[in-house]
C-alpha cells in the first residue's frame, strides 16, 4: 500500500511554492491557515487535513495526486485501479491522522486543566487554614478564570467553520458560549493561537492568584488589602482579553 513520505510531500510543496514565488506566509493566507503549518508540512514534520488537499493543489497548479505523490506526473502516466485506491485509502489516513492529533491535543489540556483546578482547592484550603476567611477576590477570579479556561480547554472547537475565513467575523459564538471583540477578526490563521494563549493565560491566573491574594494580604494587612482587593481582581479578570487581542492581531 502507498504511504506518504512526509519528507517528499514537504519537499515537493517547497518546490512549487518558490515556483509560484510565493513566501510562506503568503501561501498560508491563501488556505487561511499559519505559515507556521506551512513550514511544519516543508520540514516533513506534519501533513495537512484531507480537507486541505483541492485547496493546496490548487493553489500551487498541480493535481492532488501529484501532491500526494510528491512529484509531478508526465501525461502519459495511468495509475491502475489498485494505485487509486491506496491514494484514496492515504488521504482519508492523512483525515484521521489530523483527527489524532487533535484528540491526543484536546487531552493534554484536559490534564491541564484539571490539574490547574487541583491546585486552586488546594491553595484556597491552605489559606482558608492560615486564618484567610473573606476570599471574595479570590472566588471572582477563579470562577472567571476557570469557566472560561474551561471552555476553551474542553470544548472550543480546534477549527472554525469556512464562514470565519470568508468574512471578517469580530464574535465567536458556540453553544452557551458568546464572545465579541470588535476590531479582531477571528479565521484559522489565528485561531489556533489565541486558544493556546487563552488557555496558557486563565490557568496561569487560575494558579498563580491564591498566591498572590494570599502574599497581598500578608504584606499589606488586611484592611489595605480589603479596599484594593476588588481594584486587582477586576483588572486580573478583565485581563482575559489581552492574549485575545494580541495573538488575533498579531496573526490576523
Amino acid at each position: 500500500m502507498y504511504k506518504i513520505d512526509n519528507k517528499k510531500f514537504g519537499d515537493f510543496v517547497a518546490q512549487l511554492r518558490k515556483e509560484k514565488n510565493f513566501t510562506q506566509k503568503e501561501l498560508a493566507e491563501r488556505l487561511f491557515i499559519s505559515d507556521k503549518t506551512v513550514s511544519k508540512w516543508e520540514r516533513g514534520l506534519s501533513i495537512p487535513d484531507v480537507s486541505l488537499l483541492i485547496p493546496i493543489a490548487d493553489v500551487l497548479g498541480v493535481t492532488v495526486t501529484e501532491l500526494l505523490y510528491g512529484e509531478r506526473l508526465g501525461s502519459e502516466s495511468r495509475l491502475g485501479i489498485e494505485e487509486i485506491e491506496d491514494l484514496v485509502t492515504c488521504s482519508m489516513d492523512l483525515s484521521r491522522q489530523e483527527r489524532s492529533v487533535q484528540r491526543k491535543r484536546r487531552k493534554k489540556w484536559i490534564l491541564v486543566y484539571i490539574a490547574a483546578v487541583f491546585a486552586v482547592v488546594l491553595e484556597t484550603a491552605l489559606l482558608m487554614l492560615n486564618g484567610f476567611t473573606e476570599l471574595e477576590d479570590l472566588y471572582l477570579v477563579e470562577g472567571l478564570m476557570l469557566t472560561f479556561g474551561g471552555w476553551f480547554c474542553l470544548f472550543a472547537k480546534e477549527i472554525l467553520p469556512k464562514y470565519y475565513d470568508e468574512n471578517k467575523v469580530d464574535y465567536i459564538t458556540d453553544g452557551f458560549f458568546r464572545m465579541h471583540m470588535p476590531g479582531i477578526h477571528f479565521n484559522n490563521r489565528n485561531w489556533p493561537h489565541i486558544l493556546k494563549a487563552v488557555r496558557i493565560w486563565t490557568l496561569s491566573a487560575a494558579v498563580l492568584w491564591p498566591l498572590l491574594s494570599g502574599g497581598m494580604r500578608f504584606l499589606l494587612g488586611k484592611e489595605v488589602w480589603q479596599v484594593a482587593q476588588w481594584i486587582a481582581a477586576m483588572a486580573v479578570s478583565f485581563s482575559i482579553f489581552i492574549p485575545v487581542c494580541v495573538m488575533g492581531k498579531k496573526y490576523e
